[in-house]
């Protein structure tokens, strides 16, 4: 990994921090990984969350160039610190242009500009669809949930997508509540059926480890644990008979100036918010 010299500089008491690191915390290790997923001048359509901040860590360390392009219509924003939502006007203002909504769905997503979109939800099933509409019956549902957005069109237009969510009974579920964005459908290339254009989840990052869909089945499998994590917690967190790797690997834990750097600037998020 390379780090740009001056991206360190900038961002003080980065030595003391790395002298004072100590483990990371699940959200901060699901941050990492995220981030790594990320390869420099991808186009990456970032939400707000541990996307936007994984989306900047990458930035600042091993992908320079990644371009950033939020929903409010930034693209090649450069913010200086995580934006507290997508109208921070921090993203205009480090942005390389700002068009209008349409023109983000339109331009660049519907056509095969957007390397990755990063996804979040309540529900995922095993083959990669999301809920963020219902919990229960729609009608008379359990919980009313934020709803769609902009992630159908992310789920079906990008080149690929990066799910982040934690892993446990009520979000990794065997039938979802209500689909809201389409994953691998219902597995087996049946994805095809629809007409979308991109390729569907290649990578869904969680708290206890890494999934990716298995090349026949499209079936989410556990492919890594992160350190100090097991796979009878894995299995015990999740909804369906999770297939495991044969070849399960351990994650990479983050480095001393991975966790550094992500622990500077979520400070300077946090002082940046009213």
């Amino acid at each position: 990994m390379t780090t740009d010299s001056a991206e360190l500089t900038g961002l003080t008491g980065l030595t003391e921090l790395t002298e004072r690191t100590t483990a990371p915390t699940a959200d901060e290790m699901m941050t990492v990984v995220a981030s790594r997923a990320l390869n420099n001048h991808d186009v990456v359509f970032v939400g707000i969350g541990i996307p936007s901040t994984a989306a900047n860590l990458a930035r600042r360390t091993h992908a320079p160039e990644v371009v950033l392009i939020y929903e409010s219509g930034t693209i090649g924003t450069k913010p200086s610190r995580p934006p507290a939502s997508i109208g921070d006007g921090e993203l205009a203002d480090t942005a390389v242009s700002v068009v209008s909504g349409p023109e983000i769905f339109a331009y660049w997503l519907q056509a095969g500009r957007i390397n990755i979109g990063f996804l979040g939800a309540a529900q995922l099933d095993r083959f990669g669809n999301l809920n963020t509409t219902v919990v229960g019956d729609y009608d008379h549902p359990t919980t009313r949930l934020p709803g769609a957005g902009g992630a159908p069109e992310i789920a079906l237009g990008a080149q690929h997508t990066v799910i982040v969510l934690r892993q446990n009974p009520r979000a990794f579920v065997d039938h979802l509540d209500f689909v809201t964005s389409v994953g691998h459908h219902r597995g087996s290339g049946s994805r095809r059926e629809l007409g979308a254009t991109g390729s569907g989840p290649s990578l869904v990052i969680t708290d206890i480890g890494v999934l990716r869909p298995d090349s026949d089945t499209d079936e989410l499998t556990l492919v890594s644990l992160h350190p100090g994590r097991t796979v009878d917690e894995a299995i015990a967190a999740t909804g369906w008979p999770l297939t495991i790797a044969a070849d399960l690997s351990v994650t990479e834990a983050p480095s001393s100036v991975e966790l550094s750097l992500l622990r500077e600037m979520s400070a300077m998020g946090e002082s940046g918010r009213p």
